[in-house]
């Protein structure tokens, strides 16, 4: 069933264009609290697959009664600190320096991982958090990755730690010890994963097995479960309750970064029967959320903005695994060996999708980018090639999205893309690897839910830059410095935009 159109006969159609759009409407008075809700990874289509699942209080009541836009798009590189940062500054990693999860630094001689000091623009929660009267709470499963979305000391952050307890920077509110006192891991352990709805007696999907001698490998089943996803919305419960978000006489931002079905992703790819449960369970905890919402604050006086960030690739069939899982090493040793012959330079590092040479940036080593480039796209795994003079091997909407992931610093000379649906090894034999330019990573949905916000499914395609100006409308706060987004203006109440 196509959720997109299940019953707007005529869908309005979202602009295309960039900038702010001009509104010529008030919008309805802003609520007191505004849930932003992100979730690391997924498809518009892991909708359709679940929508005759799914139930009335959940993704149903967002869709059908909130503005849906199923084609949003990180027009960029698709890594998860990448997109997260792209969500919370509203410009691109050209901007923002968040070009992967890990990147080579020449300095160092070494990989630097991303985290919320390497972020060179300014984030939403910080804007918010700095306007008068505000609170901002961030929630996630990790701390880098919440750190990196608040971008702000100011915001209140959470997380959950290794031993499931949550986790908050400086001192601790009352409550909080009380609250990690009824909950550990250890309630988790050898859990079974039911599907939703199994009957008694049903076999589990996975057991999530604990051996002391090897805690890792639990902890590493219950990230990628819908435990570790209810975990967090039960603490998101907590907090509502114990701080009376939107209930006083401030106005409340909650964010919550969930990650259970990136870590999922990694292991399964996009199509696992897993990943759909997954996503059902999740459905589960949003109608919760939403009645909690509704019982404490009352129905339609908040606003909740649901956002994917990233989507995922299928894991390689078996049989083709040996020629679609790309070692890096020897992908570079192929380039080095190809340059060697012309002598047109020497690869010093080659970190998934970006490809140092000696000489760093200067525009000396362009000619070398170059026939590094040419020398990648002679082996069968390479579809595509930028350098960091703004030579792309393809002209279309692909050197877009090249020159919108690619920052002068920090991408090396040369960055690659696989071919659809290769992935990065990571020496298991099984798995995915996020951060293409694919179709398949770069597009997730939106809602955004509320009584500024009018019921209709967009079809026309959106960025992920475009949320945050938008919401920043809505509150009535400056959008981040260097926002690149437009207003969508189209899912407003009281919007008289005409289809275009």
């Amino acid at each position: 069933m196509d959720i997109c159109r299940r019953k707007f006969g005529a869908c309005i159609l979202a602009g295309l264009g960039s900038g702010l759009v001009r509104q010529s409407f008030a919008l309805p008075p802003r609520p007191k609290l505004l849930v932003l809700a992100v979730l690391e990874q997924i498809r518009p289509d892991y909708l359709d697959s679940i929508w005759p699942q799914v139930g009335r209080g959940g993704f149903r009541r967002l869709v059908e009664t909130g503005a849906y836009f199923p084609d949003c798009r990180h027009v960029a590189s698709s890594f998860p600190f990448t997109t997260l940062a792209t969500l919370a500054t509203a410009t691109w990693p050209a901007q923002h320096g968040i070009v992967a999860d890990r990147w080579y630094d020449r300095k160092e001689r070494g990989p630097l991982r991303a985290s919320v000091d390497g972020l060179l623009a300014t984030t939403f929660a910080s804007q918010v958090a700095e306007a008068p009267n505000s609170r901002v709470f961030v929630v996630a499963h990790e701390e880098a990755k919440g750190a990196l979305f608040a971008g702000t000391p100011l915001a209140h952050l959470f997380w959950l730690g290794d031993d499931g307890r949550a986790t908050t920077r400086g001192d601790n509110p009352w409550w909080l010890a009380d609250y990690n006192r009824a909950h550990s891991l250890e309630e988790y352990h050898n859990a079974d994963w039911l599907a939703v709805g199994a009957k008694p007696g049903a076999p589990p999907l996975r057991k999530l097995k604990f051996d002391a001698t090897r805690p890792q490998d639990f902890l590493a089943l219950f990230k990628a479960s819908p435990f570790a996803q209810t975990a967090l919305f039960d603490f998101v419960g907590e907090l509502i309750t114990r701080e009376k978000l939107g209930q006083g006489n401030t106005f409340d931002m909650l964010c919550v970064v969930s990650s259970a079905s990136g870590h999922l992703g990694y292991e399964t790819g996009a199509r696992s029967p897993l990943m759909q449960q997954l996503i059902l369970q999740h459905d589960r905890n949003l109608e919760r959320l939403l009645d909690q919402l509704d019982h404490a604050l009352g129905a339609n006086t908040y606003n909740l903005v649901l956002s994917g960030v990233h989507g995922c690739p299928a894991e390689p069939p078996l049989f083709a695994r040996p020629r679609m899982a790309v070692d890096g090493e020897a992908l570079a040793q192929a380039i080095q060996r190809k340059l060697a012959l012309t002598r047109g330079g020497r690869v010093e590092k080659y970190l998934y999708p970006f490809l140092y040479l000696d000489g760093g940036a200067s525009r000396a080593s362009e000619n070398a980018a170059l026939a590094a480039g040419r020398a990648a796209l002679e082996e069968s795994e390479i579809a595509a090639y930028y350098t960091a003079g703004g030579e792309c091997s393809i002209h279309n909407e692909w050197e877009r999205r090249f020159r919108n992931s690619f920052h002068p610093l920090r991408s090396g000379d040369v960055m690659l893309s696989y071919q659809p649906d290769y992935v990065e090894e990571f020496g298991t034999g099984r798995g995915v690897s996020y951060g293409s330019i694919y179709d398949y990573d770069i597009k997730v949905p939106l809602c955004l839910f509320g009584p500024q916000f009018r019921a209709g499914a967009f079809e026309s395609p959106v960025e992920l830059v475009d949320v945050v100006p938008t919401l920043a409308r809505a509150i009535g706060v400056s959008p981040p410095s260097s926002s690149v987004g437009r207003v969508l203006g189209e899912a407003y109440q009281g919007s008289e935009e005409p289809v275009r």
